[in-house]
């Protein structure tokens, strides 16, 4: 195996792989910090500037080390250039065989039921939303995640998606008809079995107040825990 200095080197993978990748000393050093906590089951709390590299850093060693990881970033958008850009790009670059999946909140997946509930009752404030229920309709069905941010056609803040989605109060779980098709219940089938899992903070405090009242969590058990614009975390727990 490789070691850090030769894969963030000129001439390594990562540079192999990726267009306009330049060696920086402050990157290579952070994922050598990192590794070292991993490997030690320890804390590492580390300020990066601008420019550092960062998430290099981390995903680097969190890719080699073996164990379950979970990476949880500050906001949706970041989770989402994390899970579809950053983490393939180093993966694919490292040739890592980790099985890599994305969760977020029950709010953030269509639910087919309610979805089909609130357009079989057609009480839509506007026209705009009445036609935004119909593109939710159509992404529906064609969606391979349920995942919001994919359904371009329509505002993530339109009040549609509350009609679109789920609460925790009102699924109906197992006795729901569409129970297999649940996009929520696919979403942490594959967060369950992947090696590395990216969540956001509110996510992962939501499971840590479940499991504090004796309730079934949301994430999987896991070996390391990244916890990327960490200085968000006083706000959100």
């Amino acid at each position: 195996m490789s070691s850090l200095p030769e894969i963030f080197s000129p001439d390594g993978p990562l540079a192999r792989a990726i267009s306009g990748y330049r060696v920086r000393g402050q990157q290579v050093e952070m994922a050598e910090r990192i590794a070292a906590a991993i490997d030690s089951c320890s804390v590492f709390i580390a300020e990066a500037g601008t420019g550092t590299g960062k998430t290099f850093a981390y995903l680097v060693p969190a890719l080699r080390s073996g164990g379950k990881v979970i990476v949880s970033t500050g906001t949706k958008t970041l989770q989402d250039q994390l899970f579809n850009k950053d983490l393939p790009m180093v993966r694919d670059a490292l040739k890592a065989p980790v099985r890599i999946a994305l969760l977020k909140g029950r709010a953030n997946y269509v639910c087919p039921y309610h979805l089909e509930r609130a357009l079989a009752d057609g009480r839509f404030l506007s026209r705009e939303d009445a036609a935004d229920a119909r593109r939710i309709s159509v992404f529906a069905k064609v969606t391979k995640t349920g995942d919001k941010a994919e359904c371009l056609e329509v505002n993530e803040n339109s009040p549609v998606w509350n009609h679109a989605t789920s609460t925790r109060e009102n699924c109906l779980g197992q006795d729901c008809p569409d129970y297999k098709d649940c996009f929520v219940m696919q979403a942490r089938r594959e967060a369950m079995a992947a090696d590395l899992v990216v969540v956001n903070h509110h996510l992962f405090f939501a499971d840590v107040m479940l499991r504090d009242e004796g309730m079934a969590e949301l994430l999987p058990a896991c070996n390391t825990v990244i916890f990327d614009e960490a200085h968000q975390l006083p706000e959100v727990a």
